[in-house]
C-alpha cells in the first residue's frame, strides 16, 4: 500500500543526496530504502519516480537510481523576451474569452458556468471500462484509416438520419409549438420524418437520396473545436465573410478570426436565426458560409423553428453557400424530442455536418464527426489529415464501443432526468432571489440559460464581482460579433449540484444589489 509520510521520508533522503553528490553517483538501492524507511516496495518506487520527474535522479535498468546529470545554470540576467512583442503583432480576437471559458473555477465556488458536464454526470465508469479493453487490443495501436474508423463513421452517419425518437402524444419536438398528433415516422415516407420535408427527393441526375449521411461522407476529428477549425480554413481564404447566428458560440467567432475571416452577425430569436435576414446578409456581403447551431445554441438555448429550416435551407441554396451545422447538443435534449439534423434535409450538399460526443460524455472523449458530401468533403477531409493525421486508434474503438453498448442509451436517459432536475433548481432559485433574470423563452435542452441583465448593467463587471463572490457566472458581451443590443448572463446548469443552485444564485443577487447602471 502506498504510504505518503514514508514516501516523504524517501524523497527527502534521496533528494539531499541528489543535491549533494555528483553526478553519476549511486543511490542506495530499493531494498535498503524500503528497510531503512519501513516503507513497501511499492511506496519507494513512487518516490523515485517523482524525483525522475524532477529530473534529479535517473533509472537504469539492471543497476540502480544514480544522481542525474546536472542543467546547465540559468544566467543571472532575466531573458529578454520583449523583441516577440513586434514578431508576433496584435493578440488574436477571442484568446483571452476562450482562456477564461475553459478555466477551472476556483476552490469554493459555485460554478454556473462551463462547457461540460459535471463530473457527477459523466459515464467515466462506462468509459474507462472501454478504453482499458481497447488498450489491450494491439490492433487499437496500429494505423487505421486516416479518415477514421468506418464503423465509428457508420455509426455517427446513421445519427444524421434519426430525430431523437417518436415524440409521445402532448410532446412536441423541441423547438415546436404544440400541435395534434401527426401521423407516426412508420406511417410516413423516410424522407418527410421530421419537420419538414426534403428539399428535393433526389440528390442528382440517376440517383436517389433517403435522408442523412454516409460513412463515405464522414471524418472523425479530435474534438469539435478542432473540426470547425479546419472546416473553415478548408472552405474559406483570409478575408473571406463568415455569416453566424447572433450571439453564437465563442469559440466559432474565435476560430473564424483566427482564420482571418470577417464575421457578419445575423439577428436571431428563440426561433433560431430570421431567415429574411440571412437572405439578406448573403445578398449584401456576398458570403459562401453560414454558421449556426439549430439545436439548442450557445448561448441562448434557442432551436429553429419547424417553419424556418426549409426557409433556413433555401436561402442557403439560393445563394449557392454552405451551411455548417454545429450538433454540439444532439444528446443534450430534456423536453421534448429533439428534430433531425438539417443535413437529413440536404440533398444537394450544402450542409457541413459536425457532430461532438465531448459535451454530452466527457471532456476527455475528444471524438467528433465532420460530414459532408461531393467535391466539399472531399477538401475536409484532405484538411484533416494535414491537421493531425487521424486520431488515436484506442479512443476510436472505446467510442464505438460505448456508443453501440446499452451504457450509451442509459447515460443520455439519466443525462435527460438530471439535466431537467438542474436547470429546474436553477430556474427555481432565480424566481426566488432575481426573477426579473429569467429568460423569456426556457431551453428544451442543452446546458445553458441565458438570462436578460438590467439595462445599464455592465456584464462583464457583473462576472467579475461574482467570481470574488463565489460564484462563477459568463458574461454575455463576448458572445457578439459586434455590439450587444442588451446585457446578458449565460449561466449554466450543468456544472453544479441542484442543491448548489439556490446558494449560487443568492450570491449572484448579493452581487447584483450592489452594481450600478452603467450610465
Amino acid at each position: 500500500m502506498f504510504n505518503s509520510n514514508a514516501a516523504d521520508r524517501v524523497v527527502q533522503e534521496l533528494r539531499g543526496l541528489a543535491v549533494a553528490s555528483a553526478a553519476g553517483t549511486r543511490l542506495p538501492s530499493v531494498r535498503e530504502l524500503t528497510g531503512r524507511h519501513q516503507a513497501s516496495p511499492v511506496t519507494v518506487a513512487a518516490a523515485i519516480r517523482q524525483l525522475v520527474a524532477e529530473g534529479l535522479v535517473e533509472t537504469r535498468s539492471g543497476q540502480g537510481t544514480y544522481v542525474a546529470a546536472r542543467l546547465v545554470a540559468a544566467p543571472t540576467s532575466p531573458p529578454d523576451m520583449s523583441w516577440q512583442t513586434v514578431a508576433l503583432g496584435p493578440r488574436r480576437f477571442g484568446e483571452e474569452e476562450m482562456q477564461a471559458l475553459l478555466a477551472l473555477p476556483p476552490s469554493g465556488a459555485i460554478p454556473l458556468t462551463g462547457g461540460y458536464l459535471d463530473a457527477d454526470l459523466q459515464p467515466t465508469a462506462a468509459l474507462g471500462a472501454a478504453l482499458a479493453r481497447a488498450a489491450r487490443q494491439p490492433a487499437a495501436w496500429q494505423r487505421g484509416p486516416v479518415e477514421g474508423r468506418e464503423d465509428l463513421r457508420a455509426w455517427f452517419a446513421r445519427e444524421t438520419t434519426l430525430a431523437d425518437g417518436p415524440s409521445a402524444p402532448g410532446r412536441p419536438t423541441a423547438g415546436a409549438r404544440p400541435s395534434p398528433p401527426a401521423l407516426s415516422p412508420a406511417a410516413r415516407p423516410a424522407s418527410s420524418v421530421g419537420t419538414e420535408p426534403a428539399l428535393s427527393p433526389t440528390a442528382g441526375p440517376g440517383s436517389s437520396f433517403d435522408g442523412g449521411l454516409r460513412a463515405a461522407d464522414m471524418v472523425i476529428c479530435s474534438g469539435g473545436q478542432a473540426a470547425l477549425s479546419s472546416t473553415l480554413r478548408a472552405l474559406t481564404e483570409p478575408g473571406d465573410t463568415l455569416l453566424v447566428e447572433s450571439p453564437t458560440y465563442l469559440g466559432a467567432l474565435a476560430a473564424a478570426h483566427a482564420a482571418g475571416l470577417r464575421v457578419v452577425p445575423v439577428p436571431a430569436d428563440r426561433d433560431g436565426v430570421l431567415p429574411d435576414q440571412l437572405s439578406a446578409a448573403f445578398a449584401r456581403t456576398g458570403a459562401r458560409l453560414f454558421y449556426c447551431q439549430p439545436l439548442y445554441a450557445n448561448p441562448t438555448g434557442a432551436t429553429l423553428s419547424p417553419a424556418r429550416r426549409p426557409e433556413v435551407l433555401a436561402a442557403v441554396r439560393d445563394a449557392g453557400a454552405f451551411l455548417i451545422e454545429d450538433d454540439y447538443a444532439r444528446d443534450l435534449t430534456i423536453d421534448g424530442e429533439a428534430p433531425p439534423p438539417l443535413a437529413a434535409s440536404d440533398p444537394h450538399g450544402h450542409v457541413i455536418y459536425l457532430r461532438s460526443l465531448t459535451k454530452s460524455a466527457a471532456p476527455g472523449l475528444r471524438v467528433a464527426a465532420l460530414g459532408a458530401r461531393g467535391p466539399a468533403g472531399a477538401r475536409l477531409r484532405a484538411a484533416r489529415l494535414l491537421d493531425d493525421f487521424f486520431v488515436a486508434g484506442p479512443l476510436q474503438q472505446a467510442t464505438i464501443e460505448f456508443v453501440t453498448s446499452p451504457a450509451w442509451q442509459r447515460h443520455r436517459r439519466r443525462l435527460r432526468t438530471e439535466l431537467r432536475t438542474r436547470r429546474d433548481a436553477l430556474l427555481s432559485a432565480l424566481r426566488r432571489h432575481l426573477p426579473a433574470l429569467i429568460p423569456p423563452a426556457i431551453p428544451l435542452g442543452g446546458l445553458h440559460l441565458w438570462t436578460p441583465l438590467p439595462a445599464g448593467c455592465d456584464d462583464i463587471a457583473v462576472a467579475t464581482a461574482a467570481a470574488s463572490a463565489g460564484v462563477t457566472v459568463f458574461p454575455g458581451r463576448p458572445w457578439h460579433a459586434a455590439e450587444p443590443p442588451a446585457p446578458h448572463l449565460r449561466l449554466t446548469y450543468a456544472a453544479a449540484s441542484p442543491s448548489a443552485m439556490d446558494e449560487a444564485v443568492r450570491r449572484l443577487a448579493t452581487v447584483l444589489s450592489l452594481q450600478a447602471p452603467v450610465p
